[in-house]
């Protein structure tokens, strides 16, 4: 059914993963699957292409997207190329607000499935979640877990080993000593009083 479906979580919780086996089922169905993913994640670059990789292995070529540019326009390009069934969007936290309706709109004709973070490291909305959860048909949930066994909601940020409260919204793993860990709210809260 033609639907806008967000699934969520934080890192590590294999929403990639995930949106890479679902593109498999439909493929596997007959289905040609359009994938996207924003520009700003280009840490996964093979042979001057983007490319969608899971942390646990799963990979896929895809068609990247820069901030200014239409999704809508992007997608009626490639129908003249192929026919496209599906769409799934991977990292859509960093899609725009207007790059979000145009996915909507395009959910008229077919299904289209982001996968993304809710939060950012400072525990608020990114532009594109916040548009999807307020336009989607479907939200869904990809749990994790914190190390002390609660339900991780968490994406802390640390520079240097030391956790990072302040800064630009969008800082990529392991580039300028950054790297993340997914945590439950007590045991940041926590971590922010020691600091």
């Amino acid at each position: 059914m033609n639907k806008l479906y967000f699934k969520y979580g934080v890192m590590g919780c294999s929403k990639t993963a995930s949106a890479l086996m679902c593109k498999f089922n439909y493929e596997q169905q007959g289905f040609k699957v359009l994938l996207l993913k924003s520009l700003i994640d280009s840490r996964n670059m093979r042979d001057n292409e983007i490319i969608v990789h899971s942390r646990i292995g799963l990979e896929s070529k895809c068609i990247a997207f820069a901030k200014n540019d239409n999704l809508v326009e992007i997608f009626n390009q490639k129908l003249k190329e192929q026919e496209y069934n599906v769409i799934m969007v991977d990292e859509c936290q960093f899609a725009t607000e207007a790059q979000i309706e145009q996915l909507k709109e395009l959910s008229l004709k077919v299904p289209v499935l982001c996968y993304g973070l809710l939060t950012d490291f400072r525990t608020r909305l990114f532009e594109g979640s916040k548009r999807l959860i307020e336009l989607a048909d479907k939200l869904e949930e990809l749990k994790s877990v914190c190390k002390c066994g609660r339900k991780a909601s968490v994406n802390a940020r640390f520079v240097d080993g030391k956790l990072n409260t302040v800064g630009d919204v969008v800082a990529i793993e392991n580039q300028n000593n950054v790297s993340y860990q997914t945590m439950c709210y007590a045991c940041y809260n926590e971590l922010k009083k020691l600091q």
